[in-house]
Parts: structure tokens; sequence; C-alpha cells
């Protein structure tokens, strides 16, 4: 339940952040539901409420401000421009889970194309300010690291696309990794399949299947099982290459520890050279704001299975001697959800997010 204490803590939190320079704004508590599922697929389902407006059709009760705040920078917000916002947000549980289904939110979005490292240290540095006095514990992590590895590799595009598709999803993601590696067995039923399918034609096999069940119409069929005919060609990831991305999946030090290893990565990826530069210079922009980064732990996939629009830095901070409880606040740089949902134009943007219902307990 959201108390009075909760929303007068979140009102103080709105105004320090209105106090640094963001504009207010607000969104509609339904959002429309298609964006939505275009962004995360029906996966979003899951996790959101839904319900059916005789005139807009589908929508969902708000299940996060960032979303709709790109939306409304894209269609015409200032440039450069930095918002703030404060409400409800709302999200399915089982029953058994014991977390709240609605709670509130106080956050700080920038939309900024000067200093993407100098931005992602203000907001990082803003929101930890702003819970100095409950001591939170930091934590860093770089999603960009893993999307270059895995652009860098070499293997054909549909397979690089498939893992991008599910760098958010860890256990798929651990699949197909091995899968493309070559270390796993091709099930029994998809190796009859891949059989049959040297010798007949796609379409011969889908008539004898019988009547369609399920949404994909036949040329849908017919495109997949293309893609596995052409996907058991490809050779297999090599064993270096693979190693690079378990080194960076595994990888946890102190910030300033992490660049010399991903420098020897990039060695075997070069791609990752970019990413590296970026993380430096956000490790420099974050020593000057005070956060020194040998007291900063890093792990390049912190924020996996955070929101899927994270493609660059993310970070927590975490209650100090509270494990049980979710983080503080959460935020990170989502370049690519701009371009996304700018039709066309994209700028870069950085945002974080605090759960003020969190900090009543905490001493």
């Amino acid at each position: 339940m959201i108390t009075a204490e909760d929303r007068a803590r979140a009102a103080d939190l709105l105004a320090a952040f209105v106090a640094a320079g963001a504009t207010r704004v607000e969104t509609e508590l339904l959002q429309p539901a298609g964006t939505l599922l275009d962004l995360y697929g029906e996966d979003i389902r899951a996790r959101a409420f839904t319900t059916q407006d005789p005139l807009a059709g589908e929508a969902m009760l708000r299940p996060d401000f960032t979303v709709p705040v790109v939306q409304a920078h894209m269609s015409g917000g200032a440039d450069p421009a930095r918002y703030c916002y404060m409400g409800e947000v709302f999200r399915r549980q089982e029953i058994d889970e014991g977390r709240p289904r609605e709670y509130l939110q106080v956050g700080y979005e920038v939309f900024d194309r000067a200093d993407p490292a100098a931005t992602d240290a203000e907001v990082f540095d803003l929101l930890h300010r702003a819970l100095a006095p409950w001591d939170p514990i930091p934590a860093l992590g770089d999603l960009g690291l893993l999307i270059a590895a895995v652009d860098g590799l070499t293997t054909s595009d549909k397979r690089r696309a498939a893992l991008r598709r599910h760098i958010w999803r860890p256990v798929r993601f651990r699949r197909l990794m091995e899968r493309f590696a070559g270390q796993t067995t091709t099930p029994a039923k998809r190796a009859a399949l891949l059989a049959r399918l040297a010798t007949e034609d796609a379409a011969a096999l889908i008539d004898a299947a019988g009547p369609a069940v399920g949404l994909r119409d036949g040329e849908e069929i017919a495109a997949r099982l293309a893609a596995l005919a052409e996907d058991v060609t490809t050779p297999p990831l090599s064993r270096t290459e693979a190693e690079v991305i378990d080194a960076l999946l595994g990888m946890e030090t102190p910030l300033s520890h992490a660049l010399s290893p991903i420098r020897d990565l990039a060695v075997d990826l070069p791609g990752l050279d970019v990413a590296a530069d970026r993380l430096e210079a956000r490790a420099e922009a974050l020593d000057r704001r005070g956060h020194a980064p040998h007291t900063l732990p890093f792990a390049p996939a912190r924020g996996r299975s955070a929101m899927e629009y994270y493609d660059g830095f993310t970070f927590t901070l975490s209650a100090r001697g509270r494990p049980d409880l979710p983080a503080l606040a959460t935020g990170g740089r989502y370049d690519a959800l701009t371009a996304v949902l700018g039709q066309g134009r994209s700028i870069p943007a950085v945002g974080g997010v605090i759960r003020p219902g969190l900090l009543g307990g905490l001493t």
C-alpha cells in the first residue's frame, strides 16, 4: 500500500530533481498497449495489467515512465532536455511473491547529445546523492559491451540478430550460444525435420502436416523452415569468440580493474574497442564527480534482467544490509529506444528511477 509518508518522500525527491534542472512531466496512467507490445512482444502481458477501451483499443496500466516520456520527447521536446516525474506504476506479480503490484516511482531522464559519459555520471550522481541518507550500495554494468561483442561475432547476420534479440533473456541467450558454438546435440525432432528438408520442398511438408494450428500462416512457416535449413549449414562460432562472450558474462570486478581485461578481449573481438572507450570515458566522468572507480562494483552483464530497452550503462543502488529488498534505484542508457520511438530520429538518452516506498523501513 502506498502511504502518505511514501508520497511525501517522493515529493521531496522530485523537488531535488527539479532543483537539478529537470522539467516536471506527467504521463497518462493508461498507456496504449500497441507500443509496448511492439517493443517487448507478448512477454509484456505477463507483467502488465491490460484492459480494453471501446474507442482506443487495448491499453495497459503504466508499467513504467520511460517509454511515454521518450515518446513525448521525440514528438517535440527540446534538445537537450531534462525531465523528472512522480507517480504510480503497476506490475503483475504472482500472489505468493509478496511484491507490490502498485508502487511509486520518481525518475530523472536526460536527452543530450553533447557528452554521453558525462550524462551517465550526472544521472548516477544525482540519484546517489538523493539516496545518501540511506547509504546505498552502488553497482554498475554496461550492456553496450555485450552488444558490441555480439555484433562483432564472425557468424551469420541471422545468428547475430537472434543473440541481440535475447541478450535480455539470460537463459535463452545461453542456449543459443551453446547451439551456435556447436556445444549441444540437435534434438531428434529437429534433426528429422532437417533431414526431410534436405530432400523435400517446404510447401510439401506444410501440406503433409495438415490444417494449420496457431497464428503463423504458411508463408511464415515456410520462412522459418528455410531459416532452419540455412542455419544448419552455418559454421559454429569460434571457441575464442565464444570465450570472449563467456568472459564478459562472468566478469565481476571493481570498475577500475575492468578496462585492462576488456582491452585484452578486444584483441579477439575488435568491435569491443569502441565500447571500451565509452567505458573508460564514463569511469573518468564518475571520478570527476567524486565516485572513485575502485569503489564501484562492475559487471558488464548487470541489468540484463531489468527493462529490455537498456543498451549501455546500467546501475543499481541497493539497501545496505537488506539483500531481500529490490534495488532502491535503477537506471541506465537507452539510446536505441529513442530511435525506435523517434520514427527515424534519435538522441542519446539516460535516466534512472527511485522507489520511495522502499525507504520508509530503512535506517
